[in-house]
């Protein structure tokens, strides 16, 4: 008895037709009748009772029909664990993230994960949420770490939030706070000298507006940075910057961290992937691992 013999006898089944059966397999018709009669002569006893326009299943053919689904089901299991577990010996990850998720978040989840899984490929997109949500949408990530809510929103995208995280002021260390604050408030930024990141970045949109709220337009010393080149020149003590908790703690010394005062500033930072299509399965598990770390367990919204 062999699979395709089960898969066809299964066929003609459901169809009640040698022809549309065969269709349906892309085999010919002789071929498949062939096989079925070959299934017929190994179990001993006949599976249709044939008449002209009239396919039955007969009493043997009743009892095969759910235990040759059963059998052909648990093998395509197989076939697809077995070809999950070599995605996670040998597979890829497309991994998109915005440059302080890069510098935050990321390094200690990918660290775990190649350590549990060497053989896979990580390969990083370091963009802004905008560029970002594009790639995903037209496949060229298998994930995406952005600020939520997307710049804009697709339907085709389904996003979990994964934590929200407090921004902070960074300065030189030699460099007084900005009013001379613990915490600083937003107002305490008028006048002030400013490392600002480039267009398009989520927290130059974010620290702009909060500005504009308390009815002033910032002062920039330098601007159009990423997120390395802005903590460089705060080191240099160009200027003050806006950035997440995250990526201030790894600053190192020479910078100084100082807490927003309440309300404050946050962002919520999620992971999108297209809801099409399931992530392969290294994918998945660079996914688990994100939400394990985390700490989220919400589904994923669309």
């Amino acid at each position: 008895m062999q699979f395709q013999q089960l898969h066809y006898f299964v066929a003609v089944a459901e169809t009640r037709h040698f022809t549309r059966a065969a269709e349906m397999v892309h085999v010919a018709q002789p071929s498949l009748s062939q096989q079925i009669r070959a299934l017929e002569r190994e179990l001993g006893a006949d599976l249709f009772l044939r008449a002209r326009g009239n396919i039955t299943l007969t009493d043997a053919g009743e009892a095969l029909l759910p235990l040759a689904r059963r059998i052909l089901a648990d093998a395509d299991t197989a076939r697809h664990e077995v070809q999950e577990l070599v995605q996670l010996r040998s597979g890829r990850v497309r991994l998109g993230a915005t440059p302080s998720l890069c510098t935050g978040l990321l390094p200690d989840v990918l660290r775990a994960y190649h350590d549990r899984y060497p053989g896979i490929r990580l390969m990083i997109e370091e963009n802004g949420s905008h560029d970002l949500v594009r790639e995903l949408a037209r496949g060229a990530l298998d994930l995406a770490l952005v600020v939520l809510p997307l710049p804009t929103p697709s339907p085709a995208l389904l996003t979990t939030e994964l934590l929200r995280e407090d921004l902070v002021v960074v300065s030189g260390r030699d460099v007084p706070t900005p009013g001379g604050h613990h915490p600083v408030r937003i107002a305490d930024l008028a006048g002030e000298r400013l490392v600002m990141f480039r267009h398009g970045y989520d927290l130059r949109e974010l620290t702009v507006s909060a500005c504009r709220a308390e009815g002033f337009e910032p002062t920039f010393a330098v601007e159009g940075g990423e997120m390395d080149a802005v903590l460089g020149f705060v080191r240099a003590g160009l200027g003050h910057a806006v950035v997440p908790r995250m990526v201030a703690t790894r600053a190192g010394q020479d910078v100084q961290v100082t807490p927003l005062a309440s309300p404050g500033l946050h962002r919520t930072i999620g992971l999108a992937r297209r809801g099409d299509v399931d992530p392969p399965r290294a994918a998945r598990e660079l996914q688990r691992m994100l939400l394990e770390t985390t700490g989220t367990v919400r589904e994923p919204a669309a």
